[in-house]
């Protein structure tokens, strides 16, 4: 047996064991060894674990005690986020347009605050008079909010840093109560850049249903290029893990993890060109009384960049992130002349004339008639019982003149057809306004468009339960009827005639960099149609728009310091109202554009009274002051 191995003798054993069980299946004896040998292993293994209670009892109790009773008897680990600063906004010559101003909240932590019932009423006293606001005023501040949570309530927010630390000195020691940093928004020239920017502010209970990664202490874009690019410039939380006493006092930071900084936005806007407009249109406003508002969109015909963006009336922006009053936010939504409308990318108008140069190219497109045919204009034609106006006699008129001097008879013939020239007809004026971007959003990076009408045989059945008449067609022609366009829709159709054929989506931001400068991503210029018009048919529609400012409405631009090509256009408002929008969209330089401007003033009157001297001053003041730095104007300086 000596030279067995342990192996070798179990497996004796268990074949004894078998023969045992063959032979004496009754006697029971291989049943008591089993259970024998099962309770010594189980008191073998009750032993070891008693052991290792023990000896982890002893560790804890002895070694560790001091340390875990302490943080047992008054110390919890709590975990909070750290919000990071929201990214800055910078025009195209990285300008600073929007600033972060450091501030503070006070805040309360609920399960911190309510934890001693006994005394949380005097907290609730002390905490108002440091604010200094009434008992009452606190108790409704604090109304709602769960007596177990966690998470930071607002009791008062925006605190400058002067005020803040005669708090800070009030509130030491307050359980539940501390000072957050925090931040607002300051808007540089609020009035001028509203309709681009928009505005931030607090997260509200729908804002933080929709955003479940948000805190409810969170600053959240609302309107403009705030709202649309909101998860570039809000940033990435930090965070920190701090050791507090059960009365949610810190008393130490254990670890922390930094916040990133929101990415910031380098606009295609020029600010100066803004401002400029803005100024130009308040002030043809005015001086036309029957003006309710206007706005300007300028764009690079060569890539889509939106250059300015202008809309007035306008309102500062900085109210809402510094909390507005209740009595001037219904000042501005009461405002008749809605100050809180985005005109340029929201409001839709019948584009009367400046619809024309897209009829002529669709005209040309669809072989309806030659560029040189002349077509006798005596004042209006008549269909039926039905006669349709032109706003004076032109005589012989090719497309060239008939764009010039917005020849109403010109676009009736080529849009409804008259005598032996076909017409384009509805069907065919819809598809060439929608490759131009009219009737469907542009896309632009920014949110409220609008998206127009161009109306259809089926729009009208099913709007105004009418059919479709002839008439509708020669109205739709000259930009008047059922067509609605925005001022964005019209500048961006402009670009495409000016750029020879090319639409692209407008774009307010160029890119997209980090905190040092970095580029995170850059916006490529993106087309949305091409090719729909072939170049030379182009070329006589910009011949006619150039023709305009040589002998047409916009003559007033012939003697700038670049050659122009423009559209005036005189618009109904509605049936019954006699007020006239008074359009003129444009671009310069005529051979190789760099700049568009579609420019509307409701109820300006005509658009060579009002939209186009603001053209001129602002394509005087572009190629020239801005590019010299010295204003035509300007007297010669004296000698000494």
């Amino acid at each position: 047996m000596r030279g067995y191995s342990i192996k070798q003798k179990r497996e004796e054993v268990d074949f004894e064991e078998i023969l045992l069980d063959e032979k004496h299946k009754d006697s029971g004896k291989i049943d008591n060894y089993f259970d024998s040998r099962k309770i010594r292993n189980l008191g073998l293994l009750f032993c070891v674990i008693i052991i290792g209670l023990f000896g982890q009892l002893f560790y804890l109790q002895f070694v560790q005690g001091d340390h875990y009773s302490a943080i047992s008897d008054k110390n919890y680990i709590r975990t909070t986020k750290v919000r990071s600063a929201r990214g800055i906004i910078y025009d195209r010559n990285m300008t600073q347009i929007v600033f972060n101003v450091p501030v503070f909240d006070l805040v309360i932590v609920p399960a911190d605050f309510f934890k001693d019932r006994d005394g949380v009423e005097d907290k609730k006293k002390a905490l108002a008079a440091a604010m200094g606001i009434s008992d009452v005023d606190f108790a409704q501040k604090i109304q709602g909010t769960a007596p177990t949570s966690y998470e930071s309530f607002i009791v008062l927010e925006k605190i400058e840093k002067e005020k803040a630390l005669v708090i800070d000195e009030k509130i030491k020691g307050m359980a539940g109560v501390k000072l957050e940093n925090s931040a607002i928004r300051k808007y540089n020239d609020g009035q001028f850049f509203s309709s681009v920017i928009g505005y931030s502010g607090r997260i509200n209970r729908e804002e933080l249903d929709a955003n479940q990664d948000y805190l409810p202490t969170d600053i959240i874009g609302k309107d403009g290029l705030e709202y649309f690019y909101e998860q570039d410039l809000r940033g990435t939380y930090g965070t920190m893990e701090v050791e507090v006493d059960s009365l949610g006092r810190v008393n130490r930071t254990m670890q922390k993890a930094d916040p990133v900084a929101g990415d910031n936005l380098v606009l295609n806007i020029d600010a100066e060109l803004q401002k400029r407009l803005y100024k130009d249109v308040e002030e043809m406003a005015i001086k036309n009384e029957g003006s309710t508002g206007g706005s300007v969109v300028a764009i690079n015909p060569q890539t889509g960049a939106v250059l300015a963006l202008v809309t007035y009336p306008s309102y500062d922006n900085n109210a809402f992130e510094g909390g507005i009053s209740k009595d001037e936010y219904n000042r501005l939504i009461n405002d008749e002349n809605k100050p809180l409308f985005n005109r340029p990318i929201a409001a839709e108008y019948p584009p009367g004339s400046t619809f024309k140069p897209m009829m002529a190219a669709a005209a040309l497109q669809e072989n309806i008639i030659s560029p040189t045919r002349q077509i006798y204009a005596g004042g209006s034609i008549s269909v039926g019982a039905w006669v349709f106006n032109d706003w004076k006699v032109h005589g012989q008129v090719d497309m060239i003149k008939a764009i010039a001097q917005s020849c109403n008879v010109y676009f009736y013939t080529v849009g409804g057809g008259y005598g032996d020239i076909e017409g384009l007809g509805n069907e065919r004026i819809k598809k060439y306004a929608n490759l131009f971007g009219m009737g469907q959003l542009t896309g632009i990076d920014l949110s409220g468009e609008k998206a127009g009408l161009i109306p259809d045989e089926a729009w009208k059945r099913e709007v105004k339960d009418e059919p479709w008449y002839i008439g509708d067609t020669y109205h739709m022609s000259i930009g008047q009827g059922d067509v609605l366009t925005t001022p964005l829709q019209i500048a961006n159709y402009t670009a495409a005639v000016a750029n020879g054929g090319t639409l692209y989506r407008p774009q307010v931001v160029d890119k997209i960099v980090d905190s040092d400068g970095n580029v995170v991503r850059d916006i490529d210029k993106e087309i949305l149609a091409e090719n729909f018009i072939d170049p030379k048919n182009m070329e006589w529609v910009q011949k006619g728009m150039l023709e305009n400012v040589l002998t047409g409405s916009g003559r007033a631009l012939s003697m700038l310091p670049v050659q122009a090509a423009g559209k005036t256009g005189t618009a109904q408002y509605a049936v019954g109202n006699s007020k006239m929008h008074a359009w003129y969209t444009v671009y310069a330089p005529y051979d190789n554009p760099e700049i568009v401007m579609a420019i509307m003033l409701e109820g300006g009157g005509q658009g060579h009274d009002a939209s186009v001297p603001i053209a001129k001053d602002i394509l005087q003041w572009y190629f020239g002051e801005r590019i010299t730095g010295v204003s035509p104007e300007a007297p010669a300086a004296k000698t000494p």
